[in-house]
Parts: C-alpha cells; sequence; structure tokens
C-alpha cells in the first residue's frame, strides 16, 4: 500500500511514517516545515517529503492519505482531495485499524509526563524480553528511536510480541474527527497519570476534557487494568462518571506508594504498604518517581515481575529534551527541557533544585504552545517559577505581554522580544557554577548551543 501522510513532520505523524515503513508500506508526505531533525530521519528511511501542502500531490496517487491535525481546511491538497473524492483517514484511526486491531496495547495518558511514562513502560517490557512495539511523542534514549513495531520476544522468537505501547493523547484527531486521539487505540491497560486543564485552543474548559478521559475510559475492557494517580481528584471523578474495568492507584497510602527516597536518588516502591524493592537511577524528581510506580503497575499487568520492573528502571536512560544537559561552558551549565505548562515548569524547577542545592538556576521559558499563546496560563507563571533565582522570557509570538504578568518577580523577571537580545541577556548574567535551565516545546532558536558558544 502507498500511504502519503500530510503532516508528517510531526513527532506522532513522524511516527506512523515509521511504523508504516517498517510494515512493508510506501510511505511519502509532505508538510508546511520540512526540516531537520525529522527531515533527516524521514529521509534516512528512504521516505519522500515534500514542502507545503500543494495540489499537484494529488498526482502521487497514493492508495490513500492519512492526515495530520494541524491539516485544516483550505490546504490546497486537502481541498483536492476533498473534491476528487479521494481516500483519506487520520492518523490514530490508521494506526488503530493497520497496527493494534490485533495487539495488547499500553497506553498512557495525562496532561504530563506521557513521554517519559510511556518510554519507561516501553524500556520494562524490552528488558524483559517481550520485544514491545511502541509511538512515544519523544525519543527514549534506550531505543534511539520514537515508533517501532512488534518485535520477535526472548521467550518465543518464532512469534512477534503482541505489546504495543503508545502515548495516549487527548488532544483532537483530525479536522474532521475532534474526539481525543487516544478513543481509537482501544487499551487494555491503561495509565491515567494525572489530568489538569490544557489546549485552550480545543478544549473550553476541564470539564470537556473530562469528558474525553470519560471516553477513554469506556473502551478500556472489563479484563483490562487501569493505573491511575490516586492524587488527583480529576481522575476520581472521571472513574466515578463509570468504569467497568479493574483499577488500581498509585501515590497514596493504598495501593502503589513511593518508599524512602535515598541520598543517591534511589527510592523505594511499596505496593499496600509492603516493600517491593529499590529504583536505582540518577533521574530528578517526584514527577519522575510517580512515572516510574505508575510504569511498574501497568508493567505487571502484562506480566512482568514487580522486582524485574525495578530492575529494570536502574537501566533507563529517560528521554531527549527532559532533563537534558546540553553542554557545559565557562562553568554554566545548560539545561533542554520540554516543560510548556506551568505545572510541568514548576515540577521541573523543583526537581533541578534538589540537585543543585544552593546554586543559581537562571530559568528561560518560551511559551509557545496553543496555549501558553492564548495567555490562558499568564497568571500561574510567576509561582511555576518561583525556585528561579532569575528568569528569561520570550515575548516573541505572543499577543499577550509576559512582562506584565511577571512585573510580581520584580527584577528577577526579564521578558525580550528580541531573540539576540535575551541571549545576550542570560550570556552576561550566568556565572561559573550557574545551571541555565531552557524550557520550551520548540527548536527556541537553536538557543542551547548558541548560549553555549558564547559563554565559551
Amino acid at each position: 500500500m502507498h500511504i502519503h501522510i500530510l503532516g508528517i513532520c510531526g513527532t506522532f505523524m513522524g511516527g506512523i511514517a515509521a511504523i508504516a515503513k517498517q510494515a512493508g508500506h510506501k510511505v511519502t508526505g509532505c508538510d508546511a516545515n520540512v526540516y531537520p531533525p525529522m527531515s533527516t530521519q524521514l529521509e534516512a528511511m528512504g521516505i519522500e517529503l515534500t514542502q507545503g501542502f500543494g495540489a499537484e500531490q494529488v498526482d502521487l496517487n497514493p492508495d490513500v492519505y492519512v492526515i495530520g491535525n494541524v491539516v485544516t481546511r483550505g490546504k490546497p491538497l486537502m481541498e483536492e482531495i476533498l473534491n476528487r473524492g479521494l481516500p483519506y483517514i487520520s492518523g490514530p484511526q490508521w494506526l488503530a485499524e493497520n497496527v493494534l486491531r490485533d495487539k495488547w496495547v499500553l497506553a498512557v495518558a495525562g496532561t504530563h509526563g506521557k513521554t517519559t511514562t510511556s518510554s519507561m513502560l516501553a524500556w520494562i517490557l524490552e528488558d524483559a524480553g517481550l520485544a514491545p512495539g511502541f509511538l512515544i511523542g519523544g525519543i527514549p534514549e534506550n531505543f534511539g528511536v520514537s515508533a517501532r513495531l512488534p518485535g520477535a520476544p526472548a521467550l518465543d522468537p518464532a512469534s512477534v510480541s503482541p505489546f504495543f505501547v503508545i502515548e495516549a493523547d487527548e488532544y483532537d484527531t483530525a479536522f474532521f474527527d475532534k474526539r481525543s486521539k487516544f478513543v481509537h487505540y482501544r487499551p487494555r491497560t491503561a495509565i491515567l497519570n494525572n489530568l489538569e486543564f490544557d489546549h485552550a485552543d480545543i478544549f473550553a474548559d476541564l470539564a470537556a476534557i473530562e469528558t474525553q478521559f470519560h471516553h477513554l475510559v469506556r473502551t478500556i475492557p472489563g479484563n483490562g487494568r487501569i493505573v491511575s494517580n490516586g492524587r488527583e481528584a480529576n481522575l476520581d471523578r472521571v472513574l466515578a462518571r463509570g468504569c467497568w474495568t479493574p483499577a488500581e492507584r498509585f501515590g497514596v497510602d493504598a495501593g502503589w506508594q513511593l518508599g524512602a527516597l535515598h541520598e543517591d536518588g534511589g527510592f523505594d516502591v511499596l505496593l499496600n504498604g509492603e516493600q517491593q524493592g529499590t529504583v536505582r537511577w540518577a533521574l530528578m524528581g517526584e514527577h519522575n518517581r510517580l512515572n516510574a510506580i505508575a510504569a511498574i503497575a501497568a508493567a505487571r499487568h502484562a506480566g512482568v515481575a514487580v522486582k524485574d520492573a525495578i530492575d529494570a528502571l536502574s537501566r533507563f536512560a529517560n528521554v531527549k529534551r527532559r532533563m537534558e544537559v546540553k553542554g557545559v561552558a565557562g562553568g554554566v551549565t545548560v539545561y533542554d527541557d520540554f516543560a510548556h505548562h506551568p505545572t510541568a515548569i514548576a515540577t521541573t524547577l523543583e526537581g533541578l533544585r534538589r540537585k543543585v542545592g544552593d546554586a543559581r538556576i537562571l530559568a528561560v521559558l518560551e511559551p509557545r504552545s496553543n496555549t501558553m499563546k492564548l495567555g490562558t496560563m499568564k497568571d500561574a507563571l510567576p509561582g511555576s517559577l518561583a525556585l528561579a533565582d532569575k528568569v528569561f522570557c520570550s515575548a516573541a509570538g505572543l499577543n499577550w505581554n509576559p512582562g506584565e504578568a511577571l512585573q510580581v518577580m520584580g527584577a528577577k523577571a526579564q521578558t525580550f522580544s528580541d531573540f539576540d537580545a535575551l541571549l545576550g541577556a542570560i550570556a552576561a548574567e550566568a556565572k561559573p557554577g550557574d545551571h541555565v535551565l531552557v524550557m520550551s516545546n520548540g527548536g527556541f532558536g537553536g538557543i542551547h548551543q548558541k548560549l553555549l558558544d558564547k559563554l565559551a
């Protein structure tokens, strides 16, 4: 089958492209911004890319067009597809029908931590010899790729693994299917990590997102398992609307619990108050410890012994762009992190503060997500940045003034509309021993390397 993917350079659609190619399909694609690293990765797989959404691409004559949710009405190619009555399908539906249909799907949903928790879960299954397939919205360093088909399990190399781990996003599916992506996946095992208001461009309020999570819960079979964050009243409210699947909770007194935290960053895992073992790793923050016990619980449902899951996490190498050290120059350490929601910003800073103690943290923020661009979360920004010693915020591309939102922080915070001015101010402020934490869900103009070059 020849599939042509519209919006191929997004992480999710790029993952579908990789999986389709592995499955033996001919894959081509287009996007408004075809540039590295995704374009390089796709071209290395032999996938032909086209810049833009020109109507002439119908001459490729694929069997089906797979439509990403960045595609809107008015794109010339999409209009030509509709006018000619050509076959098209959303990315999540194509994945469900062609890859997930016969699989034991383990889905990780939540406002925060989906990528990291999915990566942990995939790695636990991999370390146990189960060779899962996966599609994750980032690149787990244990694998080096964001997506793959299931492989041959160690216990039965003549077969194909039934397991598939997927990052289950609540964002909408396509312009013609406004349901959340995750309702297509039909998981047997589901992690509900947390639930807050986000995606203000498509959801009117928190209740609208809770309804989508309720729809996900409705698809999980009675012989499945839900692993839910017991600290989240919003998730409790979702489950109270109807739940037909056994549910385990984590992070509270009953169920999966965090035990003692060790000086080296390791922590004990408890189940109903009983010690299960100690995770030995270097990851920072309680959020990652909660992610870990959720992944351990989900892996146990798939047949992995708890002690083996705990042991596997000692070899978990995290995900790119999750507190990733980009380099050290002039005695200053520069980090890259994907945090862009106020809760994620606060959690990331908390983890770094615990690691560096009294050393100065210079927080650099690009409010780039659709929700942040709308200014929906602006009042929460000062509180989320409280643990930073200095704050540098980009005002580029915003229709609200971050300077006004951050003025309660006084001289501690500065905002810049000009990228070079922002870069220069950070470099002038940074001193040996400082830690510069750059937070953005985009490329931020390559600021990490440019800053390292200036500091050097």
